[in-house]
């Protein structure tokens, strides 16, 4: 799709894990493990948008784009929006794909599958979610849930992502995925508006925009790539990564 751009923002300030897209996984970086993903989904061109020369060297040493930009954005949405005026000044992209990071074990074919709801004229931005299975992230508040309302087969029109336990009653609980396709203008508007009253409260970016009026629909997927924040995490993806490097070794 050539009217599709993926920009995945890096940064190396993070509190928890210093340097965290130049961490080694399974003997390569973890932002290199993201852009691989997210080149396998075959969905359109994918550049790294950094404020770092050290993770747009190491980008670019692995065959892949790096974009520089400003150190002092609040979000990885207004790095992806600068990111963007710089690659595409002509306007071609007209789905952008924000890829977090952070997520080494991201399916590839979730990111096409996060896009598939722009489709539908209605949508201004489309995004993913996985059903809740474990019963301690159902009122764990690092967990982010999704409430919609269903208006399709595996896909969800969001209503409100809250870190509260929602909704009551008898039913299923869907754990957001933090990966967003934008239409280019809704994310020209989402980047310019002020951070929300309920996206203050909750310390969730996205309720900006349905505060907004914006309408934001999900792709409800099985698998929930793991998230690399604290030490702890970035073992487990060296466990996963680890394994599956192993089994291609016995393979070939």
């Amino acid at each position: 799709m050539a009217d599709v751009l993926i920009l995945i923002p890096a940064r190396m300030a993070s509190t928890r894990l210093p340097g965290k897209p130049l961490l080694d996984i399974a003997g390569e970086p973890m932002i290199v493990h993201v852009m691989r993903r997210a080149q396998a989904a075959r969905v359109g061109e994918v550049v790294v948008a950094t404020d770092s020369e050290v993770i747009a060297a190491c980008v670019e040493k692995a065959g892949g784009r790096a974009v520089m930009t400003r150190a002092d954005h609040a979000s990885g949405s207004d790095r992806i929006f600068e990111a963007l005026e710089v690659i595409d000044p002509q306007r071609r992209s007209s789905i952008i794909v924000n890829v977090q990071a952070d997520l080494p074990t991201l399916a590839a074919a979730d990111v096409a599958a996060a896009i598939a709801p722009l489709a539908d004229a209605a949508v201004d931005i489309a995004t993913l979610a996985v059903e809740i299975t474990r019963a301690q992230e159902r009122g764990d508040p690092n967990v982010v849930k999704l409430v919609g309302t269903p208006v399709g087969k595996n896909r969800l029109r969001a209503l409100y992502f809250t870190r509260a336990t929602a909704p009551a009653g008898e039913g299923p609980l869907y754990h957001h995925i933090g990966l967003y396709a934008f239409r280019r203008a809704a994310l020209a508007r989402f980047v310019a508006l002020p951070p929300s009253p309920l996206e203050q409260r909750e310390k969730l970016e996205q309720l900006r925009a349905l505060e907004a009026g914006m309408r934001i629909d999900a792709t409800i997927v099985e698998s929930m790539p793991l998230g690399v924040d604290t030490p702890a995490d970035l073992e487990r993806a060296r466990k996963i990564l680890g394994r599956g490097k192993e089994r291609r070794n016995k393979q070939s």
